[in-house]
């Protein structure tokens, strides 16, 4: 499969923006990708970009921290015709590119100067026919809006615009939360790809000897560098290496290599950075993304000064995640001087080297392999879906004190698996109950052993064979109108008796019928056999089909099972929800029976995994958790909930 990729990035301070999409770019290429990386920041063509069609827009910068006011070459604040011309390359980069795939590097969670710049991209993409695969590429931490407005207008632009989040971090050092107030609605979206490394070659072996000092490659590290030589007086037994990056002026680095005692080498930042920083006792730097990628490569005790001007946030709480993990000493930025800086060098070089901790450094290659991904599933789950038929619905039951619950019922369970662990971890995400419907004859005992820990998740009787019993031509049915009622009474209770017995407590006494058919004459034989509960499909009847039996139904299922038995049209899904919802409001069904979402973990594919947690998401935002089971098919707890108007 050989896709067109188009990445589009505007570093504004430093360059390690441009250096993590210049990074996904040639890995894209190397993959057999047709690649274009769109560069909005201050010139700075990245290496071995050869297979890359590299294009510059007319740059723009920031003075320090000064997000809000662009400047241009000239260094002087850009005007509308200078970032209109802008705009007009950057779409005709598009319509040259014709891309498979977007990828914005951190619009919309940052970057909101440029915000018209990237509306304007997007527009255009979202025309094109096929429609383009659209990612937002994020770095593992972000600095999040005091103003709750606009965090909800970025949430609503990635719902709008956004097929998947690509957060280039693992959750295990830094979830994404820890900086950013994930709404549950965009939660589905997200990806992560762990760190993307510019240096993908091996990390050589050397004798760990001397000290490396490094601060990324704009001036803001100049305070950095000028306390290390203080510092270097006073620990004169080892070599140092101080290196200066591109972005500090020609003038400062003459200064700066002056004054350096005779231990201390200054140079220009090299392309062999990695190998001198495998081979010191200890780093020095700040703590931005390319240098704890270095950091966790080398393994390298370091001693962290993270940038923390213009109420910078991201820097210090990725060096205290570091520090947490026993591979740093930090050193804040206010208190850096060079008597305060050889004591946190000294408490380094004391400090035991820590076990390597088990980070994900693969991103570029996973950020490939996640796109490829999402583009061969096909358009129906990766397009933007319109839910506003269900929040109207959703809307309209509030507005007329019409309470709407939902349930899960998951069928075909038989034993402990790796499907199955994903389908618990969602129900978790989401602090969601969850039905089981097992089938009997065939539970395993790591199924119960599975089960035993999980309080929201409670087993159904499925049947007992899952056998199809219907003659040929007819709807399958194993407990249908085809076989002596005699018969199927003696396999409904034998299989509740086995499935008590193997799952215990975990069990309800609730008859599931395969297919959800069942014979009429069965029903009311079904409370005598031991069964409290029925549950089929589509809106009941009554809630008591016989005295002592309750039914809740299932109504909606996001399998095609008459067509490619992947995902069926996610707008017939988000239709189905919304419908279930308005009946009640109608009263042209039971409001007092839950809304059942049915799910087949077994045969899910990534396509039907993503559309249900997106679903689950969606309700999750607007309140609504999934009741557990037992709460459904109990008389006096349902009773107690209708008179809570709950």
């Amino acid at each position: 499969m050989s896709l067109r990729v188009l990445i589009a990035v505007t570093h504004l301070l430093g360059a390690g923006h441009l250096t993590r999409a210049a990074a996904l770019a040639r890995t894209f290429a190397r993959k057999g990708h047709a690649t274009t990386l769109v560069s909005g920041g201050a010139p700075a063509r990245p290496a071995d970009l050869e297979d890359v069609t590299f294009v510059q827009l007319p740059p723009v910068r920031t003075a320090g921290t000064d997000f809000k006011t662009l400047l241009g070459e000239d260094f002087e604040p850009v005007d509308e015709a200078y970032l209109e011309r802008r705009r007009t390359l950057l779409l005709d980069t598009l319509r040259v590119a014709r891309p498979d795939i977007l990828i914005t590097e951190l619009f919309p969670f940052g970057r909101r100067v440029l915000a018209d710049e990237f509306s304007v991209l997007l527009d255009a993409t979202r025309r094109l026919s096929p429609r383009p695969l659209i990612l937002c590429s994020i770095r593992d931490i972000l600095v999040a809006s005091s103003k709750a407005s606009r965090i909800a207008e970025t949430h609503e632009r990635v719902l709008r615009d956004y097929d998947a989040v690509l957060v280039h971090g693992d959750p295990e050092l830094v979830p994404l939360e820890a900086s950013w107030p994930v709404d549950e609605r965009i939660r589905p979206l997200i990806r992560y790809t762990g760190y993307v490394d510019e240096n993908e070659a091996p990390v050589p072996e050397a004798r760990r000897h001397g000290i490396v000092v490094s601060g990324g490659s704009s001036a803001a590290s100049l305070p950095l560098y000028r306390a290390a030589l203080g510092a270097a007086q006073d620990i004169t037994d080892r070599p140092w290496r101080i290196l200066i990056g591109r972005g500090v002026a020609e003038a400062d680095f003459l200064a700066l290599q002056e004054s350096a005692p005779p231990q201390v080498a200054i140079e220009r930042a090299r392309p062999d950075f990695r190998a001198l920083l495998a081979g010191a006792e200890l780093s020095v730097s700040q703590a931005g993304y390319n240098t704890a990628v270095d950091l966790l490569r080398c393994g390298v005790r370091s001693v962290l000064v993270p940038f923390e001007a213009g109420s910078e946030t991201e820097q210090r709480l990725r060096a205290e995640r570091l520090a947490a993990l026993g591979l740093a000493e930090i050193l804040s930025e206010t208190e850096l001087s060079p008597r305060n800086l050889a004591d946190a060098i000294r408490r380094g070089l004391a400090r035991p080297p820590s076990p390597a901790p088990a980070i994900s450094l693969d991103g570029a290659t996973q950020t490939v392999a996640l796109a490829e991904n999402l583009v061969s599933s096909g358009p129906a789950i990766h397009r933007t879906i319109d839910w506003s038929p269900l929040d109207r619905a959703l809307d309209r039951a509030r507005d007329r004190g019409c309470p709407v619950r939902f349930w899960w019922r998951d069928d075909d369970a038989v034993a402990d698996t790796p499907r199955l662990d994903r389908l618990l971890g969602l129900a978790h995400r989401y602090d969601a109950g969850i039905g089981l419907a097992v089938i009997p004859q065939g539970i395993e005992a790591s199924l119960a052993r599975r089960l035993s820990e999980e309080p929201k998740v409670f087993t159904l009787v499925h049947g007992w064979s899952h056998a199809d019993h219907a003659p040929p031509g007819e709807k399958k049915a194993e407990f249908g109108p085809h076989r002596p009622l005699e018969l199927m009474a003696k396999e409904a209770e034998r299989a509740l008796y086995l499935a008590r017995e193997r799952l215990g407590s975990r069990l309800l006494p609730v008859f599931v019928p395969p297919w959800n058919r069942i014979s009429r004459d069965l029903v009311p034989h079904l409370p005598r056999l031991g069964f409290t509960g029925l549950s089929t499909f589509t809106d009941r009847k009554t809630a008591q089909p016989v005295p002592g039996l309750v039914q809740v139904n299932t109504h909606v299922d996001p399998i095609d099972w008459h067509g490619t038995r992947s995902l069926a049209d996610p707008a017939a899904i988000v239709a189905a929800l919304a419908g279930a919802v308005e009946r009640r409001v109608a009263g042209d069904a039971d409001p007092e029976e839950p809304i059942g979402f049915l799910t087949h973990h077994l045969v899910h594919d990534d396509v039907i995994w993503a559309l249900c947690e997106r679903v689950i998401a969606r309700l999750a935002a607007q309140g609504i958790v999934f009741l557990c089971p037992d709460a459904c098919f109990d008389l006096e707890t349902r009773s107690q909930l209708r008179s809570n108007g709950d």
